[in-house]
């Protein structure tokens, strides 16, 4: 199958960090509101905002997303972004998006937390009016940060539930703040009523994934260090857990050192929850339609498992039943086309 046939199948994305998936064009208008200098060739402009092929680790990967964050602290700015990623998701028939970002980054000037996810919603909600994709929100904490910061955010933005916040994720330098220190944080998060994704296994680091799984999370970005760990797979199965791969991404942050590590296979044959993400489109220079082609490639996925894959990710959602059953039938009509 040709990049144009996967192009055409509907899509649903889980992870996909704000910003790390803004177009260069967007990046410039950007820049240009904040009044920063960017390099005028597009070639110069995305070796600055795309992860280096001799990146090591997750930490230098997200090295790459200093260069964003001045760009991001003004309502104005964040309304944009959001904009530009469903923007870009619509292009390739993706038909549910849940967009997410850390509130924190962007409040380096004036913003409150309340402030930037309300910008945040605005752009999701007018790139709703605009394209044919239902958008919805995930409030990021960072694990390095303090936890009274990540509480203290989460506790000011829940309201805004109504508007389509959906959910909650902890990210960032999970190597040095593994999961057995978040337990508390975890723990009030899951009280405040919204449901939680969490980042787990981008670091050779199965206990930080079986530490979520006993904490009762249901959903999970990455797990590659499920690799090799047949016991801890039948406990994510047991637990009714859905995974978020995001396979460029962690070949590019060492997560898997090789496409033979990155776990696919196995968790194929087990019968794991999977969906495909991009994690970051531009940092990685990805989007939906590649992941779609790569996988096809190394594993030789089908149409078939692509629709598995999607019902997935659209019973793992974060959004209503309402929108699930509106969802799932809209993906049943496209993937009968294909395989009829």
């Amino acid at each position: 199958m040709t990049n144009n046939k996967w192009h055409h199948l509907k899509k649903v994305e889980l992870h996909c960090h704000l910003d790390g998936s803004l177009s260069l064009e967007a990046i410039r208008q950007l820049a240009a509101m904040a009044s920063i200098a960017i390099p005028s060739s597009d070639d110069a402009l995305r070796r600055l905002v795309t992860v280096t092929k001799d990146s090591n680790n997750l930490i230098d990967y997200l090295k790459t997303f200093d260069f964003i964050r001045p760009l991001l602290q003004t309502k104005e700015a964040l309304s944009l972004a959001a904009y530009d990623v469903v923007k870009q998701a619509a292009k390739e028939n993706v038909i549910y998006i849940e967009v997410r970002f850390a509130p924190e980054l962007s409040m380096d000037q004036t913003l409150s937390a309340l402030e930037t996810v309300d910008a945040v919603l605005d752009g999701l909600n007018r790139a709703m009016k605009d394209y044919d994709v239902i958008a919805r929100l995930l409030v990021c904490g960072l694990k390095q940060s303090s936890k009274t910061l990540t509480e203290d955010i989460f506790k000011e933005v829940v309201r805004l539930s109504t508007k389509g916040l959906v959910g909650f994720d902890f990210a960032g330098n999970e190597a040095d703040f593994p999961t057995s220190e978040l337990k508390d944080i975890i723990k009030t998060t899951q009280d405040l009523g919204l449901p939680l994704t969490f980042h787990a296994g981008e670091c050779h680091c199965p206990n930080n994934i079986s530490y979520g799984i006993d904490l009762g999370i249901k959903r999970f970005g990455h797990v590659t260090a499920l690799y090799q760990q047949p016991e801890l797979i039948k406990a994510f199965i047991a637990s009714d857990a859905t995974a978020e791969m995001c396979l460029t991404s962690n070949l590019q942050t060492k997560a898997a050192r090789n496409i033979a590590e990155f776990p696919y296979q196995l968790f194929y044959e087990a019968g794991l929850k999977m969906t495909i993400n991009t994690d970051n489109r531009t940092v990685s220079n990805t989007n939906l339609t590649k992941e779609y082609a790569l996988y096809h490639q190394y594993f030789n996925t089908t149409i078939s498992d692509f629709y598995h894959f999607n019902q997935h990710a659209i019973l793992a959602s974060f959004t209503t039943n309402k929108e699930k059953a509106h969802l799932l039938k809209l993906l049943k009509e496209n993937y009968e086309v294909y395989l009829s």
